[in-house]
């Protein structure tokens, strides 16, 4: 799983069947610092994200877990909302 900041929302008129009723969400990675890394990216948001939120995410294979029994087509999915992250550096 990897670290993420909303960054929008992506509005669909047309989209995959299995993905209606789903909200999607355009996000930007981030390292653990908290520094953006690699372009922004659509993903489906299973725990109600909002503009701006730190999250969590997975990606691959494992972001359709969250949707089981239901087969999502995603390779992205928040998975997370982030409260606190500390940050350990061994000297």
């Amino acid at each position: 799983m990897q670290l993420a900041r909303v960054i929008g929302r992506v509005v669909c008129t047309a989209k995959n069947e299995a993905l209606q009723g789903l909200k999607l969400l355009l996000i930007q990675p981030l390292t653990p610092e908290g520094e953006p890394v690699g372009k922004p990216l659509v993903a489906v948001d299973s725990v109600g994200a909002g503009a701006g939120e730190l999250v969590f995410w997975c990606r691959g294979r494992e972001a359709s877990f969250p949707f089981l029994p239901r087969e999502v087509p995603t390779d992205g999915t928040i998975v997370g909302i982030v409260d606190e992250v500390a940050v350990s550096r061994r000297a």
